[in-house]
């Protein structure tokens, strides 16, 4: 994960506030994980917007050289070997724009399974933490087949 990722509360390096792993089942941690995908998310759209934009640019400027080199006649596999590559930048710049919808998509589902998650288990880790009676650890009833 990237060093850039913003602080996500209850997660510490893979390690919850609590001291628990972040890999656990406890509704902490599966909210700490899908912020963290979500975010990661973000970071790579931004990091795919900027790769389009800069392939983009190399792609149109490598056929503004291939244009001179026509007008100056320049050896013509030369001068196709630079429109080739033209294609080539403009096929990665449409590659990253579909890499910014993908990554757009999972920070949509992210974001909506946490909420999702949200509104279905934090009354019952209010709850649960308000109780102050200790809780038996997540999936213990599903492990016992009690319900």
């Amino acid at each position: 994960m990237s060093d850039n990722l913003p602080a996500i509360p209850g997660m510490n390096n893979g390690v919850t506030s609590t001291g628990s792993a972040s890999n656990g089942n406890g509704f902490l941690a599966l909210a700490g994980r899908t912020a963290k995908l979500a975010a990661s998310a973000l970071f790579l759209k931004e990091g795919m917007h900027l790769l389009r934009s800069h392939m983009q640019a190399n792609a149109n400027a490598a056929m503004r050289l291939s244009e001179m080199c026509g007008q100056a006649e320049v050896e013509p596999r030369f001068t196709s070997m630079i429109e080739d590559t033209s294609t080539a930048l403009t096929a990665v710049a449409e590659a990253s724009g579909e890499m910014v919808n993908a990554a757009d998509s999972v920070d949509t589902d992210a974001r909506g399974f946490n909420n999702a998650h949200d509104r279905e288990y934090r009354p019952g880790y209010e709850a649960s933490n308000g109780s102050g009676v200790r809780q038996a650890k997540p999936g213990f009833y599903r492990r016992t087949g009690r319900r």
